[in-house]
């Protein structure tokens, strides 16, 4: 989340025309994330989120992501719901861009989890697949396996610029990820993104995943592999560590809804190098193509390459799971 369109108070009223939501009261621009903007909306009655689409999302996905969080919260699952407009759409336009509407969660994102968080959180991705894997959409992984030579193509001059050594071990962890990635595994529509800023917890209870906007279709591994990058890991740049206990936390929780396959177990080395290679390339591309007038604040991509250095050095699954 962050803010690239920035909105006056007539160009908001003029957009909740076209919805059943009452008065607005007061809006507030969200800058926390890098993808979309987004807004949090309140009525004299309610709270919303309205979400401008920028950047890499393409409005031809819009109406998978819609009907996936309308699934995962007809199946009781803690997400926003999107929140149809008069004409009965869940998509709208602000500034001549896509925009949605969706309920407003309860909780907030913590900075730092817990072991005890990273067990919730192993839990509710779980649940999360053993609905998704019923349901009928798909949706190509458009960050994944076959797009990062190409990323790494239009950074690989400037990347010297942010570390000396950064390319040339781009280099050499994507030609052993493109060797061992696995052809087969079990796969279902994943979040994709579920790093703590998308992770909801109210009194320390877990309140809900948001931001569903990389949703795909994938290896539920590659999901746990972008959790254990996302979460297991302490301290920040160069002093970052993995922590294990995490890890086994995460794992033991999603383990208690759905069992990990051998297959899934063997290839979570090459999964966590690949999920680290995404993150790490994407924030390259961030970090040097940096929007002119944006409000964001831009991730830095040595702590990914930092984790990607370790999942290198892994030698099986007993390394996250000890």
């Amino acid at each position: 989340m962050a803010i690239y369109t920035k909105l006056e108070k007539e160009d908001i009223d003029n957009f909740f025309s076209k919805y059943n939501l009452g008065t607005i009261v007061n809006y507030q621009g969200i800058k926390q994330g890098i993808e979309n903007t987004n807004y949090l909306i309140e009525s004299e009655k309610e709270k919303f989120i309205l979400t401008i689409y920028e950047k890499r999302v393409d409005v031809k996905d819009l109406p998978f992501f819609m009907e996936l969080m309308t699934n995962l919260s007809d199946s009781k699952f803690k997400c926003p719901r999107p929140i149809i407009n008069k004409n009965g759409n869940y998509i709208s336009e602000i500034k001549n861009k896509k925009a949605s509407v969706s309920s407003f969660l309860e909780g907030s994102a913590k900075k730092k989890l817990t072991p005890k968080n990273c067990y919730d959180v192993g839990i509710e991705t779980a649940k999360m697949h053993k609905i998704t894997e019923k349901i009928k959409g798909r949706r190509t992984n458009s960050l994944s396996l076959n797009s990062w030579s190409n990323i790494y193509s239009k950074v690989e001059k400037e990347c010297s610029s942010i570390d000396q050594n950064l390319s040339s071990t781009i280099k050499r962890s994507l030609d052993e990820i493109q060797k061992n990635w696995p052809k087969s595994l079990p796969s279902g529509i994943i979040h994709a993104d579920l790093f703590p800023d998308n992770i909801f917890f109210k009194n320390d209870k877990f309140s809900g995943f948001i931001d569903f906007y990389f949703s795909c279709s994938d290896f539920f591994g590659f999901d746990i592999a972008v959790c254990i990058n996302a979460l297991c890991f302490d301290g920040q740049k160069k002093e970052l560590s993995f922590n294990v206990t995490k890890a086994k936390k995460f794992i033991d929780g999603y383990e208690s809804i759905r069992k990990l396959e051998e297959d899934e177990k063997n290839n979570l080395k090459v999964l966590s190098q690949g999920a680290a290679m995404r993150f790490l390339l994407t924030r390259v591309f961030d970090y040097l193509n940096l929007e002119k007038g944006a409000i964001v604040t831009i991730k830095d991509p040595i702590e990914y390459l930092k984790r990607l250095e370790f999942h290198n050095k892994v030698k099986n699954y007993s390394d996250y799971y000890i």
